[in-house]
This record gives C-alpha cells, sequence and structure tokens, in this order.
C-alpha cells in the first residue's frame, strides 16, 4: 500500500495519467493499493481478466481499467490504454524519488586525479580512483566503487557495494543494484598441456570494458563481464533483474529485459526488445534476434529469427514446445501400450509358430 501525505482529487489523477474519468472528480484519494486488499480511499488498476474476481468484489474508490472492463455500480473508473503503466505514474505521484544532498562525505575515499561533478553525491566509504569521473547528480551509496579511468554519466544510482571497474563505461540515469559488478574478467582460459608446472589453464588478459548504455537498470548482485578484447555492451533502456549473468563481448540490444538467474554466454548477441525469462541459459556465439522472446529455463543452443517465441531445452518454436510437452505426459501411458502391444504380438507368433 501507498499512501500519500496529502490526499489528490480523482479528477487529478485522471488527467495526470490522461484517461477518461467516470465518477466523481472531486473524490479525494489518499493512497494506491492491489484490488483484494484496496480499501476505501484507494486507487487500484485492473488490467489482466485473470483478476476479474478481485475486480468485481474490490473495496476500492476508484480503479485504472483498459477500454473493455466493464462498469461496476458504486466503483469509479479511469479508462487508460495501459493500466499497469498508468498505476506506475500514480505511484511515482504519490511517492516521488529523492536523491540525498549533493557532497563528498569526508569519509569517502576520491582519488585527487577523480573529476567528480558537484552536484554528485559520494557518500562514507564510496571509492573513486584515479582518473575516473561521477557525472552531475549521481548518488554512490556507502561500498560503491569506481574503479580507475572508469566513467559514470548523470543522474545513476550505485547502491552499496556496487563494483564499476577500470575503464568501464555507465552511460546516465543508470541503476546498479547492490553487489552487482560491472567489468569483472571475462571466464577466458587456453588450456597449456606443457605449462611450467604441468598441464594448466591459461588464463587470457581481459583487455576489454563493459559499456552501458543510457537508461538501463542493473539488479542486484548480477554480474557482466569485460570483454576480453573490445566492448561487452548493454544497450539502451535495458532492465536486467537480479542473479544475471552477461559474459565477456556479449551484446545486448536497447529495450530487452534479462530476468532472474538468465545466463548469456560469451560473444552472444541480443537483438533489440529480446526478452529472457528466469533461468534461461544462451550458448555464446549465437544471436537472438530483434523482440524475440525466451521461456523460462530454456536452453538456446542456436540463432533465433526476429520475432520468434521459443522455449524449451534445446529451444524449439513455442507452439512445438507446447506440442512436445502434451506429448511427454502421456509418455507412460505409451509405454505401458507398447509393452502390451509387443507381449500379444509374441503370443501371436508362438501360436503361429505351433
Amino acid at each position: 500500500m501507498q499512501r500519500a501525505s496529502t490526499p489528490r482529487q480523482l479528477g487529478e489523477l485522471a488527467t495526470h495519467v490522461g484517461g477518461e474519468l467516470l465518477g466523481d472528480a472531486g473524490l479525494l484519494i489518499h493512497g494506491l493499493n492491489g484490488l483484494a486488499e484496496a480499501g476505501p480511499g484507494d486507487v487500484s488498476f485492473y488490467g489482466n481478466t485473470k483478476y476479474r474476481r478481485q475486480y468485481e468484489s474490490t473495496r476500492a474508490s476508484a480503479v485504472l481499467v483498459g477500454s473493455d472492463a466493464p462498469v461496476r455500480e458504486g466503483l469509479s473508473l479511469i479508462r487508460v490504454a495501459n493500466p499497469h503503466l498508468a498505476f506506475a505514474r500514480l505511484l511515482t505521484l504519490f511517492q516521488p524519488s529523492q536523491r540525498p544532498a549533493a557532497g563528498v562525505s569526508p569519509q569517502a575515499h576520491v582519488h585527487p586525479e577523480a573529476t567528480v561533478h558537484p552536484e554528485a553525491t559520494v557518500m562514507a566509504g564510496a571509492t573513486v580512483e584515479q582518473g575516473a569521473s561521477v557525472g552531475a547528480r549521481t548518488v554512490l551509496y556507502p561500498g560503491a566503487y569506481v574503479g580507475p579511468a572508469a566513467r559514470i554519466g548523470e543522474d545513476c544510482l550505485l547502491y552499496p557495494n556496487v563494483t564499476v571497474r577500470e575503464r568501464c563505461e555507465v552511460g546516465s540515469r543508470v541503476i546498479l543494484h547492490a553487489s552487482s559488478v560491472v567489468g569483472a574478467d571475462g571466464f577466458g582460459f587456453a588450456f597449456d598441456a606443457e605449462g611450467e608446472n604441468g598441464p594448466s589453464h591459461f588464463k587470457i588478459p581481459q583487455t576489454g570494458i563493459v559499456r552501458i548504455e543510457d537508461d538501463v537498470e542493473v539488479g542486484a548482485c548480477t554480474c557482466i563481464d569485460r570483454a576480453t578484447i573490445g566492448e561487452t555492451v548493454i544497450g539502451r533502456g535495458t532492465k536486467i533483474d537480479n542473479l544475471v549473468q552477461i559474459a565477456h563481448n556479449v551484446k545486448v540490444g536497447p529495450l530487452s529485459l534479462i530476468c532472474a538467474q538468465a545466463g548469456v554466454s560469451g560473444s552472444a548477441e541480443l537483438g533489440t526488445g529480446v526478452v529472457l525469462a528466469g533461468q534461461v541459459g544462451v550458448v555464446g556465439h549465437i544471436r537472438v534476434g530483434d523482440l524475440a522472446k525466451v521461456g523460462a529455463q530454456s536452453g538456446v543452443a542456436h540463432d533465433v529469427p526476429d520475432g520468434q517465441v521459443v522455449s524449451g531445452s534445446p529451444a524449439v518454436p513455442h507452439k512445438e514446445w507446447l506440442r512436445n510437452s502434451a506429448a511427454l505426459n502421456l509418455l507412460g501411458d505409451l509405454v505401458k501400450e507398447v509393452r502390451t502391444l509387443r507381449r500379444r504380438v509374441e503370443l501371436l507368433e508362438k501360436e503361429k509358430g505351433g
């Protein structure tokens, strides 16, 4: 539940989201809540027919709905194109973000040859190394580390214990959540059968960087490895969930969504607007095309064409995967049937032979 310190009129909220109001414009709204939890004075949203029952029983004073939602007696509605998005905009209105005051804490470590904009905030325990730069209104929380010659743009948030290693580049309006790591060494080794101390895995120097473009968000404990040579790139507007692994030299296109525990192997390429659901694995040196979607726990071993939806391991077109999944449930019965038919055939052959 989100409560406002000052109530707002429903008409103001409808105007804010560009919606059509069906109800009392002067109704005072005190907060936002889910359909099941909402009470008088709350606004909720209904954007999925799975929640029809909650919509029909909600005690909210008003609900954000799409164009096809039925009118309910005694319930004010705000019709919008995207109820979920409109609800998010109201959450922002009710709870505007507040950044800490600008300035460098005396308990922070900022190298004399680093550049920190006067409007940036560097909290106690944060570190900005030699040659690094931090842009205006960016906030480094305690424990954040910006390595030598790394660059952080404007209006960024680096939450506690974020690491941006040497020479990596972070654009503007980027959010890096706690303990995420940008620029760790890529996982690169060459097997040396005749090493000085016997066979060994020889570490390949990882000499490249990570470049994160504007408006990217990276979840907690996610790791984005630096390139062996060149760049690992996260495209503009991409959102990455917690516990994701992006390997060296991966190219992630703009506006992609990568969900929790997914992993993308070295030199793979994700196009524009790609969606990887939770626990997806993508092998190296392949391309997942623009606007492609990959279902949860899928293993992608080959290129995926633009716009295709795939699922399974190995990943296949989603409709094919649905057919295979349905057939798999029948496999036990089919095995029993085959065994029965085999015994009948054996009996028939014996009778014929006799």
